[in-house]
């Protein structure tokens, strides 16, 4: 078998939903698998999966095991030469994992493999290419000088060298997983990225970010900015430095205020997104349930030629493949206010998001 995508789920079932019709799409031409693992969703999550997705592998967690320890149970059951780690509020397009499978076949030493990442409404996410954490950057990134965290030196769209990436999606061989040992379940949530991309460097591999391919992660869905979270990552920050760096006072000082000040600096800082003035249902046909459930007068139009402000669109993936989709998003000029929602085949809802830091919305009609 040549690929297992990993994907770990905690109570998104709409979006797990739309990332599954989206990673089947793209696994048409591919031998593979697709193993879901839950870690134990309150939600019906896991329903959904055996109703609308039989041949998905779903692996039903005991208890929230989290980040780490979900994926290594998921891997431990995977049969590909590759495997991805993929988050479920992501879509993929239909080719994208095969250029990027013929893209590894061409690199030797080739360690992990990503692509560019776009959130809800088509905005680069700059933790796509990051450098190495060093206790240096790190305390530049928390005074909020981030340029020496993100690799700013290789264009969004370009392809080269990346010592991390997000955990959102990883493509990489299962040999050079297991060689690592995974994911470190010191871990639970936030850093375990930072750890396995940094081990699978000092293991001698090369790891490579590919910006001309683009995947859509809405992000917070399974990374909402709350105290909570400020604590986790920071711990996890502390647990990555204590392994791979000497002992460093004046980080730990910074992590310990980081910590107690959480609850200051953490909450979210929302895009400003004017009032919806319309929607516009891009699709080759009226959907009557759809215009009564957004209670307008809904436009209907094949294409997006122009993009308004004020105006949410609806694509319809019936009409358009989820590479249109992306493409769309990809294409939204960086000062347009318009926002996005997407209706997956055969469903009755349109789900999307205005915000990589708050959760997104699902309608149903």
């Amino acid at each position: 078998m040549k690929l297992s995508v990993i994907i770990l789920n905690y109570n998104v079932r709409h979006f797990l939903e739309l990332c599954l019709k989206s990673v089947e799409a793209a696994l048409i031409n591919i031998e593979s698998e697709i193993i879901v693992v839950d870690n134990q969703s309150s939600d019906t999550s896991c329903a959904m999966i055996k109703e609308y997705f039989p041949e998905v592998k779903l692996i039903e967690n005991e208890a929230n095991f989290g980040f780490s320890k979900g994926n290594n149970i998921g891997v431990a059951q995977a049969k590909g030469e590759y495997i991805c780690i993929l988050n479920p509020d992501t879509v993929v397009a239909e080719d994208t994992f095969e250029k990027l499978l013929t893209l590894s076949e061409l690199k030797n030493k080739l360690g992990i493999l990503s692509c560019r990442l776009i959130d809800g409404r088509g905005r680069f996410l700059p933790e796509s290419k990051r450098n190495i954490p060093t206790p240096f950057i790190a305390i530049k990134k928390m005074l909020g000088l981030s340029r020496s965290y993100y690799v700013s030196n290789l264009a969004e769209k370009g392809t080269g060298r990346v010592p991390i990436f997000v955990g959102a999606f990883m493509l990489m061989q299962r040999a050079v997983y297991k060689e690592v040992n995974g994911f470190d379940e010191d871990y639970f949530m936030y850093g375990e990225d930072i750890d396995l991309s940094y081990k699978v460097l000092k293991a001698g591999y090369q790891s490579i970010y590919h910006g001309g391919i683009s995947a859509i992660h809405y992000k917070g869905e399974s990374t909402l900015k709350d105290k909570t979270y400020a604590k986790r990552f920071y711990g996890a920050m502390q647990i990555f430095y204590n392994k791979h760096f000497k002992s460093n006072s004046v980080f730990d000082t910074l992590v310990w205020f980081g910590i107690k000040l959480s609850p200051f600096f953490s909450r979210s800082s929302e895009s400003n997104i004017n009032q919806i003035n319309q929607y516009v249902f891009v699709s080759s046909e009226m959907n009557i349930a759809l215009e009564t459930a957004l209670k307008c007068s809904l436009k209907v139009q094949s294409e997006i030629e122009t993009y308004q402000d004020n105006t949410e669109y609806v694509l319809d993936n019936k009409h358009l493949s989820f590479k249109s989709i992306i493409e769309i998003l990809s294409n939204t000029p960086k000062n347009c206010t318009a926002t996005f929602k997407v209706l997956p085949k055969n469903s009755n809802f349109i789900i999307g998001s205005n915000n990589s830091k708050s959760r997104g919305e699902v309608i149903f009609f």
